[in-house]
């Protein structure tokens, strides 16, 4: 029995899993997608006229589950890393969904870890009806994942579950203090990821951070690299490079996604000192990306630079026009490519002690917030100036008209 808003603990959820992991199924399925709430599961329900998007009979006729409606995103991070200490599992990347031509030795205990697409990015933007077929969608993969399995014989349970949750609520230990401030810090909490360092010697010379990282390759493969590249940290970080003038960040990974050997993404960035300000500045100067060691699409980098003893900042960064940050096209190669950075945060000179010094942000003072207040104003003045200006040139009659006497007569040159 769980008592509202309480969230379930790292060792908590030790103790609850228990019984998965000494049941007589020697097959467990992790399925984990990127954003996900209980609220989630009641919300989209056949109200209004919406289809249920969680109707997979093999969930609906489980002979036992467990439903825990909140769990701290630190014993989601690490879910993997406690199933594979807790017996000695042969872990098995599903990326196909077709397992008909899995391998499973059912002699021996087997993980297998589905990975799903990614919902989470402007998952708060998205219509309610664009998120109910995403989740539709999801439901559907499940649903084949499961059926492959059951058809081939193969006994297993399931674990459902998500790195962060879709809908930040309200902590009822807390509810005394100020709401503005409590959903800041639990937001802040859920959504943030381990910091990605790299050193040079004994000290750390690039910091980068994003709470999502993704790519879009051809208009229709999504590659989301960001569990893989701050909570895992399964990228290599090898080839980057760091001076007090230049520095590289170099991420490769090993099959992303199917078609794709090899992935590398590199940040280049300079120092260099501007007469102007008189200051040293570093400057995000080009992004590529090197797909399969041979084919590179370079983007040249607008608007991302700060002063040197300063990291960058910025909410969105990518290809789209609409960021503050945008990557621009180089080469012809770029046209297969789509890049979304959430919560961009880089520092690539004078790092100290390991943590990002004060950000500058992408945004600038004038937003075009200010400047429409701004414009509008000037309007609203100049209308009341003019009202004011006609009111003083508003004369009265120096001579009237007497009824009894002769009628008034006022020459044109008066």
């Amino acid at each position: 029995a769980l008592h509202e808003g309480h969230i379930i603990s790292t060792q908590e959820l030790a103790v609850l899993l228990q019984p998965v992991l000494t049941q007589n199924s020697k097959n467990l399925i992790l399925i984990v997608q990127d954003m996900l709430s209980i609220d989630d599961f009641t919300y989209y329900s056949e109200t209004s006229g919406n289809k249920y998007p969680f109707e997979n009979e093999i969930l609906q006729s489980s002979p036992s589950s467990l439903v825990l409606p909140a769990v701290d995103c630190k014993a989601t991070r690490y879910l993997l890393g406690f199933l594979q200490e807790s017996a000695h599992w042969k872990l098995t990347n599903i990326t196909n969904l077709d397992v008909s031509q899995l391998e499973v030795n059912t002699s021996k205990p087997n993980l297998f870890v589905v990975q799903l697409p990614t919902i989470g990015f402007y998952f708060s933007q998205l219509r309610e009806s664009v998120k109910l077929y995403k989740f539709l969608f999801i439901d559907k993969i499940i649903g084949k994942l499961m059926m492959g399995l059951q058809e081939r014989g193969i006994h297993f349970s399931v674990i459902y579950t998500a790195m962060r949750p879709s809908r930040i609520s309200r902590r009822t230990d807390a509810a005394w203090q100020l709401g503005r401030q409590l959903m800041a810090t639990e937001e802040e909490d859920s959504l943030s990821n381990p910091v990605l360092n790299v050193t040079n010697g004994n000290y750390t010379c690039i910091l980068f951070y994003a709470s999502n990282f993704s790519l879009v390759a051809n208009s229709s493969v999504l590659i989301d690299l960001t569990n893989i590249t701050f909570i895992d940290q399964n990228v290599d970080i090898s080839l980057s490079e760091c001076s007090d003038t230049n520095s590289t960040l170099s991420l490769k990974y090993t099959n992303p996604v199917n078609g794709i050997n090899s992935l590398e993404i590199r940040f280049v960035m300079t120092n260099m000192f501007y007469g102007g300000s008189a200051r040293n500045w570093s400057t995000l100067e080009s992004v590529e990306i090197i797909q399969d060691d041979n084919k590179s699409a370079k983007f040249h980098v607008s608007d991302i630079s700060a002063p040197a003893e300063y990291s960058f900042h910025c909410q969105l960064v990518g290809t789209s026009n609409l960021y503050p940050a945008r990557l621009i096209p180089f080469n012809d190669e770029v046209k297969k490519w789509d890049i979304f950075i959430s919560r961009f945060q880089l520092q690539g000179f004078n790092i100290e002690n390991n943590q990002f010094s004060y950000a500058s942000d992408c945004t600038s003072f004038f937003t075009p917030a200010i400047w429409m207040g701004l414009v509008t104003s000037v309007i609203l003045l100049w209308i009341v100036a003019y009202g004011i200006h006609m009111i003083m040139q508003l004369t009265t009659n120096s001579r009237f008209d007497d009824p009894k006497g002769p009628a008034l007569s006022v020459p044109q040159t008066e």
